[in-house]
């Protein structure tokens, strides 16, 4: 009887200890489509007016920061209405057009890989595949950005593009290395 009260006391701390952890609400920046409406957003960065816009929402998330936070940006995105006719169910550019995005910390570098081998851009979308990574990048470094303000230390960022076949090899170049925030430890 005892050895059973203590594995069913060691199984409930076990799993007390796997359901602790720390949820952060932050701002996540998403590449969004603007179809069904009747604006176009300036999208200053890229110097074009397109329907589609860089914007924020906040989130409650957990987990590994801040690789969760490159996880974010492609999170599944319905804009609410007040107008019966707004029927747009999905607006997140990274997920009408599937394109995945993971990131993941090695050697204290950001590492972020955008995957275009599953691309598909619906007709409704009146953007090329060369806007739409434009766009996320966009959004990962005004997330990366907020989240970086506090910290102490600038974060390296690689980014590549994946699953570029031959049809999709000029999207290649858009790979890129940049930093976010700055050094603010003392010298």
């Amino acid at each position: 009887m005892r050895k059973f009260f203590i594995l069913c006391l060691f199984h409930v701390s076990t799993l007390g200890m796997g359901l602790a952890s720390t949820i952060m609400v932050v701002p996540i920046f998403e590449p969004l489509s603007l179809h069904g409406t009747d604006g176009d957003g300036a999208i200053s960065e890229i110097g074009e007016a397109l329907q589609a816009s860089v914007m924020p929402r906040p989130m409650a998330l957990t987990g590994a920061f801040p690789e969760a936070l490159v996880d974010a940006i492609r999170s599944p995105h319905l804009i609410p209405t007040n107008h019966p006719n707004y029927k747009v169910q999905e607006a997140n550019l990274l997920v009408i057009s599937n394109i995945g995005i993971v990131g993941k910390i090695e050697n204290g570098i950001l590492l972020v890989s955008l995957n275009v081998a599953e691309l598909a851009i619906p007709p409704e979308v009146d953007l090329t595949s060369r806007q739409i990574l434009k766009l996320t990048i966009i959004a990962l470094k005004k997330t990366l950005e907020e989240y970086q303000r506090p910290q102490t230390q600038a974060l390296p960022v690689i980014l590549t593009i994946e699953g570029a076949d031959d049809a999709k090899a000029s999207l290649r170049d858009l790979g890129c290395e940049f930093s976010v925030g700055t050094a603010n430890s003392p010298d």
